[in-house]
């Protein structure tokens, strides 16, 4: 218990993010390779995002899809980054009223993977360019999230068969 208030003592200010994202080598195709799931991601497989930087407006569309009953669902929304975040805090819009906030606290130099989660650290997504992770740097990354405060005992990997 003592080392559950400890960590949340230390991560107050949420798990800390990259200081710079570049949105255009950020946008793409990122495929779900672990996360703290939602209800709405519950029985879902080959879960992937992707991104696509409007020019006109500097947001980003978003479309989150999975597979789930044989079927393909998805969502789609805009991000717009926080002014003064170097663009790795954005703030998500799904059906124009409901926002959720998207922090980008890991990421690869050449842009491979990306791990994101909320200030609170109860969201987290473990992102890859490719639907598959070696397990290694899978782990690496597992290190990674603990070390921000994140709980990755609630993590769960994201079926891509």
């Amino acid at each position: 218990m003592f080392k559950k208030f400890l960590r949340k003592r230390l991560h107050i200010g949420g798990p800390g993010t990259v200081p710079q994202v570049d949105v255009l080598k950020y946008c793409g195709t990122w495929y779900e390779i672990a996360a703290i799931p939602s209800k709405q991601q519950r029985g879902c497989a080959k879960t992937k995002a992707e991104y696509t930087l409007d020019l006109a407006t500097g947001r980003v569309l978003v479309r989150n899809s999975c597979r789930r009953n044989g079927r393909e669902a998805s969502i789609r929304a805009t991000a717009a980054p926080v002014e003064g975040s170097g663009n790795a805090k954005l703030i998500v819009t799904f059906f124009r009223w409901i926002k959720a906030d998207y922090w980008v606290i890991g990421l690869a130099e050449d842009y491979s993977w990306a791990l994101v989660s909320n200030p609170a650290g109860s969201r987290c997504w473990m992102l890859s360019r490719t639907p598959y992770m070696d397990e290694a740097l899978y782990r690496q990354l597992l290190d990674e999230l603990r070390l921000k405060g994140i709980d990755t005992a609630k993590l769960v990997k994201t079926a891509q068969g």
